[in-house]
């Protein structure tokens, strides 16, 4: 029959609902499955009636006088024939008994002398229980399958039994999990799912009905389901709702409180963290606010200004109701026209430093003007350079006798025996064809490169030129100063670098005033330079405003490679008379030149013609026609000097001499048989400066040097303020940075939002270990793996503009003497609110929508020291890659480092490769195994961590440890990032 099939003896298990016999009378299974039944004590049917519980159900409660014993309450007895449902009468749970064979009566229980099974009895009905009894012995009665008692849902499944009764009475149920029907009598049990439960598990889903978990049979733990918890102290036989404040993730045995300022309702899964995406609404809100008011002042300002100066005037009527034409713009030549500080033309006298032309040369004298002799800005400058120089004569002399410089592994020297001299306040030009020599030589006497033959004194006094690095400025060829910064910004920000440390600020800027006035920029002080690509002001300007960044220096020589390069010849002329009202005031300028136009060549003093490393001519402007011309060279009329001489120099000088030797040797060997070489050479010889003159030189030069420049921590400010105000007035690529955190933030979070939080999911701790569902031990290590390359495509390209747009301008004034290291940190210390914000909107918005359940600051530290990573390494890329490749591939390699982060391959594999010293050294392994630690170590009480932690390759416990191997990282990469910033070009590909 089928209700034979199914019996106790066929099970493995005990089933507390099969009934093994047919009761006799009253009968209830207790809270602990226990079958109690009333019945006689001497014997079954006697009418001292009490009521015995069994927990072994296989010895049959009529059969046997073991178990627990409880008083009857009532009358009644089996005599009675009472249906087994029957309530009139019920144990006396008060006090329990146990039948003593010997006395043949019931005496105190005592546990020790029972089993296990019956210890356990209570007694006390549980109608659920007894409900599920009588239905089974109904179906029996009736032949049919007591489906009531069935163990497993799945037809013909048997269960297997997971956890025994020393172990239950040991440890009860598992943390985590619902053991509704379990018992000592009603163990529980693994049974085989039905296909839809295999699917869902299959799939990491419990098996549910109607919203709520189920096992595959009526004792069968279940994980205690998402929203509620389940308490320990209950034993896993209740489930509460999650309260408000709080949030329990699947198998949660207590709530979880929410952080403060959290949104968690009740029965939540997850808590949404409001106080972050509050904050950054606030901020950017705030700095929304802060930027359209910024511009509206300046605007208002901007609209006042020109109603002052008259240029707000309003358009004609006619003009504007009958063409609708603009009216054209009155426009004027700046660069034609000469200028004042206020820019208004006026008689033909000079402005600014050309005021100075009229002064007589101060080779061989002080600067001894009188004050009516100076404009009011001159003046002003002068005081400024006297001061700065501690004297009146604020000039460099230089000589230089057999000089040589030849590169170790070449053969042939770049320079040789070069001899001559430049004097203080002249206008010295060094012309020459292309690998004459030009730039070796300016570099040999600004120090920049050490001679390795001959001696260079520098006012008479021999010693290490680099020393002088301080007095020296050096204008390169290309206009390199800082766009973001205006006219003034750039040359006070040289001025507070260089000038003396004793100087008060009222002072600097004074100096930068006079300086600004002099080059005739009062016009546009206040305005952005601009870059080549986007100028502001004109390129005549940019000229200038490069030269003010060393004259704001009070250098007492300058050189200046090609300043007439690029500029027309208006503006061309402009600064040569600018420069050469430079000398007049005794500071000694030294330019490289390329082919001057006449009016330019003539306003030379002295020239320094080279080829093949050699002089060819030194002497004054005006003798050089002279002296080629004593050796068959011919001037044409009216020829422009300055291309006949750069012609005879480069060895094309056939058109001005028909006939004889033309080339460059002939003319090094011309020079060296000449009376002006003989005489320069006498010259040197003559020189013997005293012992006493060359100590009190260099005591002097030594007092000036060491007054010369702002301390370190100055510089470092005054170059963090700098980057500060760079930050600020590159708003656009600011807000684009945080649109692009913002947007992948949002991208990640979103393909993570399905999950809940529910990132996780492990072998469950022994022994319902059989009860797991398919693991997911991906979920995080892919979750770290995408967030560290959403950070590194966020970072690369701006990480690479920190240092990459800056090279030419930091080895400019790294060469002035400007501190690296305070140049370094400061740009550095300049990008952590950058990063702070990006962090912010991307970590918000992530946590916001995929809801890991990791503490908002935690994700938040992770994912900012990933950042201080990835801007490190963006800084060493910029450090050794061209500027144009630097932000691709400071990308490309952010991805790289983001994908050895032990997803894919897990660091399992790699392990086993004996490459893991690989993965350690990126960063994003540490961020990994951060975020894997966090976001499983909490579920240790329900799943086995430490076996996922193997199958993976990760440390549950490396919190502290993996963010100080971040900050090590990010701080190795700055490391290597400032080596690099030293080596400079020669380590760029």
């Amino acid at each position: 029959m089928p209700g034979q099939q199914l019996t106790q003896k066929n099970l493995a298990i005990q089933d507390p609902f099969y009934p093994q016999e047919e009761p006799k009378g009253p009968v209830f299974l207790d809270t602990h499955a226990c079958l109690c039944g009333l019945r006689g004590t001497e014997d079954v049917n006697s009418s001292n009636a009490a009521w015995q519980c069994i927990g072994n159900q296989t010895e049959g409660v009529y059969r046997v006088t073991t178990g627990k014993w409880f008083n009857n309450i009532g009358d009644s007895s089996l005599r009675d024939n009472l249906p087994i449902w029957d309530a009139l009468s019920s144990p006396d749970t008060s006090k329990a008994l146990m039948y003593n064979t010997r006395k043949n009566a019931l005496v105190d229980f005592v546990s020790s002398e029972t089993s296990v099974w019956d210890q356990a009895c209570t007694g006390e009905n549980r109608t659920t229980f007894s409900t599920s009894y009588y239905r089974a012995l109904a179906a029996v009665q009736k032949d049919e399958t007591p489906v009531d008692a069935a163990p497993c849902w799945r037809a013909g499944a048997v269960p297997i039994q997971i956890q025994n009764v020393t172990n239950w009475n040991l440890n009860g149920c598992n943390e985590g999990f619902l053991c509704t029907n379990n018992t000592a009598n009603s163990l529980p049990v693994f049974c085989p799912p039905i296909t839809g439960c295999q699917i869902a598990r299959l799939a990491g889903f419990t098996c549910s009905l109607n919203g709520k978990n189920i096992g595959m049979g009526p004792f069968e733990p279940v994980v205690c389901q998402q929203g509620y918890y389940c308490p320990t102290s209950s034993g896993g036989t209740e489930m509460l709702p999650c309260p408000a404040g709080t949030y329990c993730q699947p198998g949660a045995s207590t709530p979880t409180p929410c952080s403060i300022g959290s949104k968690c309702p009740e029965k939540s899964t997850y808590e949404t963290f409001l106080i972050p995406i509050a904050v950054l609404i606030i901020i950017d809100a705030l700095l929304a606010i802060g930027i359209f008011a910024y511009f509206l002042r300046k605007r208002f300002w901007r609209k006042r200004e020109q109603s002052i100066d008259g240029k707000n005037r309003k358009r004609s009527t006619f003009i504007r109701s009958n063409t609708g034409y603009k009216e054209i713009p009155e426009e004027t030549d700046h660069e034609i026209l000469p200028m004042q500080a206020t820019y208004i033309p006026t008689s033909d006298t000079w402005t600014g430093f050309e005021a100075a032309l009229d002064f007589p040369s101060p080779r061989k004298s002080a600067l001894d003007i009188s004050d009516g002799g100076f404009s009011p800005q001159l003046r002003a400058f002068v005081e400024s350079m006297r001061r700065a120089t501690d004297g009146a004569r604020f000039g460099l002399s230089f000589a230089y006798s057999d000089l040589s410089f030849q590169p170790k592994g070449t053969a042939k020297p770049i320079l040789q025996n070069v001899t001559g001299s430049i004097d203080r306040g002249s206008l010295t030009a060094i012309m020459g064809g292309s690998g004459a020599g030009k730039s070796t030589f300016v570099n040999v006497l600004m120090g920049k490169v050490t001679n390795t033959g001959g001696t260079v004194m520098i006012n008479n006094v021999p010693g290490k030129i680099k020393r002088y690095k301080k007095l020296i400025g050096y204008v390169p060829q290309d206009d390199v100063v800082l766009p973001e910064l205006t006219v003034f910004e750039n040359i006070l920000h040289s001025a507070r670098i260089r000038l003396p440390r004793t100087w008060k600020d009222v002072d600097i800027k004074a100096h930068v005033d006079s300086v600004i006035d002099c080059l005739e920029l009062s016009h546009v002080r206040n305005s952005l330079v601009g870059s080549v690509g986007k100028p502001v002001i004109s390129g005549g300007q940019r000229k200038r405003v490069s030269i003010g960044m060393e004259l704001a220096a009070a250098p007492m020589a300058i050189f200046l490679d090609e300043p007439t390069s690029g500029l027309d010849a208006t503006a061309a002329s402009s600064i040569m008379r600018t420069l050469k009202a430079i000398a007049r005031l005794g500071i000694s300028v030294i330019v490289i030149i390329h082919q001057p136009r006449m009016e330019i060549f003539e306003m030379l003093d002295d020239l320094i013609l080279l080829a093949n490393g050699q002089i060819i001519y030194e002497g004054p402007e005006t003798g050089v026609r002279q002296f080629f011309e004593n050796v068959g060279f011919q001037f044409p009329a009216h020829s422009n000097f300055g291309d006949v001489v750069t012609d005879i120099v480069t060895g094309n000088g056939r058109a001005y001499k028909p006939s004889g030797d033309i080339s460059k040797d002939s003319l090094i060997a011309n020079w060296a048989q000449s009376r002006q070489n003989a005489f320069i050479k006498e010259k040197h010889a003559s020189v013997r400066s005293s012992k006493t003159y060359i100590t009190e030189n260099n005591s002097k030069n030594r007092e000036l040097l060491r007054k010369r420049g702002a301390p370190r921590w100055k510089q470092l400010w005054l170059c963090l303020k700098r980057a500060m105000l760079q930050q600020w007035r590159t708003k656009s690529a600011f807000g684009f940075e945080m649109a692009l955190a913002s947007i992948a933030g949002l991208l990640l979070g979103l393909a993570e939002n399905s999950k809940k939080g529910v990132l996780f999911t492990g072998i469950y701790n022994a022994p319902y270990d059989v009860l797991s569902l398919a693991t997911d031990v991906k979920s995080v290590p892919e979750l770290a793996l995408l967030t560290a390359i959403a950070i590194g495509l966020v970072c690369g390209a701006p990480g690479v503009r920190v240092f990459s747009e800056e090279m030419l301008l930091y080895k400019r004034e790294s060469e002035a003497g400007h501190s690296r290291l305070a140049y370094f940190l400061a740009k550095n210390i300049s990008v952590l609110p950058r990063m702070v914000f990006g962090c912010m909107h991307f970590s918000t918005l992530i946590l916001l929508l995929a809801v890991p359940i990791i503490p908002w600051a935690t994700a938040f530290s992770a994912n900012l020291v990933y950042f201080y990573c990835i801007y490190g390494l963006a800084s060493c890329v910029s450090m050794v890659v061209r500027r144009e490749d630097a932000p691709l591939i400071a990308t490309m390699i952010a991805l790289i480092v983001g994908i050895l982060s032990g997803a894919a391959p897990p660091l399992s594999s790699v392990q086993d490769w004996h490459m893991e010293w690989l993965w350690r050294a990126s960063p994003g392994t540490w961020l990994a195994e951060l975020y894997f630690g966090q976001l499983v170590e909490p579920f240790r009480y329900l799943y086995n961590v430490d076996l996922a932690a193997q199958a993976v390759g990760f440390h549950l416990d490396w919190h502290y440890r993996n963010v100080l191997f971040l900050l090590a990282i990010g701080t190795i990469y700055r490391i290597l990032a400032y080596i690099g910033l030293l080596g400079g070009k020669r380590l760029r590909l």
